[in-house]
């Protein structure tokens, strides 16, 4: 092939991809991106906090009785990969309690410091979307979420959720407070290739009227209970927990430091009626 014709195989390459990256993995329409980041560069802090917004020196989720400290130096970004890295290493947290664990997230929302100013980013409606590498092993969970900027803890929408034990499973789950106040968690899983083997294409299309879940372009489940699907702004959250009473505690077979790999994250508005 001539020098000519590579570099047009090239250019068309080039083309081809940045096409792609215009609209969701797998789906046609006209599409609007609103926000991303391919982590080729080191974080943005104006795109990204590094723990949930109650963050003092570190963070962690007690509600559901996590064993990690997620501490920013987890957070890394490093030839194009946004690293979400859990480690064994003890370390002071909540009221002096030593944890076991350190672990990595990020964020589009604020810091405890930020309460009175907007998220980084959050919308209300969109298609969320990104490409990822769980982590296997007892007692890890990788999470792509969304909750909302009122610093409430429902309505949530999990993109996706992977237990470490159990790799080919793909978690799907909305979140919300009923009429009564009670959480409700209406879910479904799919099975799937082996998500710690390579990376996969995560997304969730949120409309007014249904959400929808795709794994690698392909819809794996809907939920179209109009009521009670979240109509107000969400930010979104990148981690990986340690324990927690769904994980349950990881092993000693448990590989650490064990890697949560994001390769991009893109946010959509639908520009057609799709």
């Amino acid at each position: 092939m001539s020098l000519s014709l590579l570099a047009g195989a090239a250019a068309l390459l080039v083309h081809v991809g940045e096409a792609a990256a215009h609209r969701p993995y797998g789906l046609s329409g006209k599409w609007k991106l609103v926000f991303s980041d391919e982590f080729d560069t080191p974080l943005e802090p104006y795109k990204w906090t590094r723990c949930y917004w109650w963050d003092n020196n570190g963070c962690t989720n007690l509600g559901n009785s996590e064993l990690q400290w997620y501490v920013p130096n987890n957070v890394l970004v490093s030839d194009g990969t946004l690293v979400l890295r859990a480690k064994r290493q003890s370390v002071p947290g909540h009221k002096g309690r030593i944890y076991d664990y350190t672990s990595g997230m990020v964020t589009s929302g604020r810091n405890y410091e930020e309460r009175g100013k907007p998220d980084r980013f959050a919308t209300t409606y969109g298609y969320f979307e990104i490409r990822a590498k769980v982590p296997a092993g007892k007692g890890l969970w990788s999470a792509f979420w969304l909750l909302p900027s009122t610093h409430e803890s429902k309505p949530e929408i999990d993109v996706m959720e992977v237990l470490g034990h159990a790799p080919k499973t793909l978690e799907m789950h909305t979140h919300y407070r009923d009429d009564d106040g009670e959480s409700q968690n209406p879910g479904s899983e799919a099975i799937v290739p082996d998500m710690s083997k390579d990376f996969h294409v995560f997304a969730v299309d949120w409309r007014p009227d249904v959400i929808i879940w795709y794994f690698d372009g392909q819809e794996k489940w809907r939920y179209s209970v109009k009521e009670h699907i979240s109509h107000e702004p969400m930010y979104v959250l990148l981690n990986l927990a340690v324990g927690g009473e769904w994980p349950g505690d990881p092993e000693a077979s448990t590989s650490f430091p064990a890697d949560f790999l994001i390769d991009y994250i893109r946010i959509w508005k639908r520009l057609d009626d799709g």
